[in-house]
């Protein structure tokens, strides 16, 4: 039998004239109408979501396909002992949290975007023992040691998003032009997220440097040669080498997607480059964890720390993958850092804390954990000193 939609409400068949017209045609219409509208509300809703699901799986990249590990499990990659995220979008509770932060958002402020004079084009290279750092923008830094130019997280596009035309965009251009960028050797991609693997700064990298060597962690090689770009891909604690350079993939604390249907797919790492006179560790997205203390047990202290100090507003969503300053002093202190160099700040507006505001707590929590952090300008570089005997 077929019953009437539960929005259908049966109209009365009395003859009570209204308006010239029998009652019963005046409710039978408005009630078809209702009927009309609402079926087309629910068919443009569903369109829109089918849409939006068939856009977010079209962006999805290759899903990592491999043995189990301690930090896959066969179908998606974890970090062993990380609280779980408060918005994972492949659970109903994580769905549920992510709308909750979009509806209670108090964001801090931002500027509008302004341009900013570039910093003076960087050497082009160190020599042996020799490191230094130059803050590009967002986790962009270029790190040069023992003769090697090395690019983490390289992000030139305007907006971090899968298009132009909607999506977070920069505040303020990169620190340095590419055009005054020297040779780079290499670059390490600490996951696949948009602010962090961008595809136009990588093919264009390609395009200059053909002989660049792009680093990234297990499965992202496969979506990297499907835009037409060469790349090796390591495990958490597998190395290459290039020239007297050591790149190891370390363990963090974050997450992977660039659709909706390659969540933790693929493998997100932080990198330590280690030369003939110490060690430069690049921490990419990350939460706190054990990783760091880690890290310096396996493989010694750093000369050099850079780790993230943004988008760490509201904590309780943020913590298992973003860190707050606070916690960034701590696992500088954990890494046994000689110098430790903030980034993730002032480019683009992830979260709720405003644009200054990592800056200023950085400053705050300073002032409790002594640390020895040198705050870069955008396109400001610094001679690394040697590690303390």
């Amino acid at each position: 039998m077929v019953t009437a939609p539960h929005f259908y409400t049966a109209c009365s068949t009395a003859r009570e004239e209204i308006g010239g017209r029998p009652r019963l045609a005046y409710t039978s219409g408005m009630a078809s109408r209702r009927r009309r509208a609402v079926i087309l509300l629910v068919s443009a809703i569903a369109v829109l979501q089918l849409a939006g699901l068939g856009v977010g799986c079209a962006l999805s990249g290759p899903r990592w396909a491999g043995e189990v590990t301690p930090h896959f499990d066969g179908e998606r990659f974890f970090t062993p002992g990380a609280p779980k995220l408060a918005g994972s979008f492949d659970t109903l509770d994580g769905f549920f949290n992510f709308l909750k932060w979009q509806a209670t958002r108090e964001r801090g402020p931002w500027k509008a975007y302004r341009e900013e004079a570039p910093g003076p084009p960087p050497p082009r290279d160190v020599g042996p023992g020799a490191m230094r750092v130059t803050f590009i923008n967002h986790a962009t830094t270029l790190v040069q040691l023992d003769g090697v130019n090395v690019l983490t997280d390289p992000m030139y596009s305007r907006r971090c998003s899968p298009t132009e035309l909607a999506g977070p965009e920069r505040v303020r251009p990169p620190g340095i032009r590419f055009e005054d960028l020297p040779r780079i050797d290499a670059v390490v991609l600490s996951h696949n997220h948009y602010d962090h693997l961008d595809l136009p700064t990588l093919e264009r990298i390609a395009q200059t440097w053909p002989r660049v060597q792009i680093f990234a962690g297990l499965g992202n090689r496969a979506y990297l040669a499907s835009h037409g770009i060469e790349s090796f891909e390591l495990d958490w604690w597998a190395s290459r080498t290039v020239g007297d350079v050591t790149f190891t993939s370390v363990p963090n604390q974050h997450f992977s997607n660039r659709g909706l249907a390659d969540a933790n797919g693929t493998l997100w790492s932080a990198w330590v480059m280690s030369g003939t006179a110490g060690r430069a560790y690049f921490g990419g997205d990350t939460g706190y964890g054990p990783h760091f203390a880690q890290i310096a047990q396996r493989l010694g202290p750093m000369r050099v720390s850079i780790v993230p100090i943004g988008a760490y507003r509201p904590e309780w969503f943020m913590a298992p993958i973003h860190m707050s300053p606070a916690q960034a002093v701590q696992a500088a202190l954990d890494l046994q850092s000689t110098l430790a160099v903030p980034m993730h700040f002032g480019t683009f507006g992830l979260a709720d804390d405003g644009e200054d505001e990592p800056l200023e707590a950085l400053k705050t929590a300073l002032l409790t954990k002594p640390a020895p952090f040198a705050v870069l300008g955008f396109g400001e570089g610094i001679d690394v000193p040697r590690e303390q005997p």
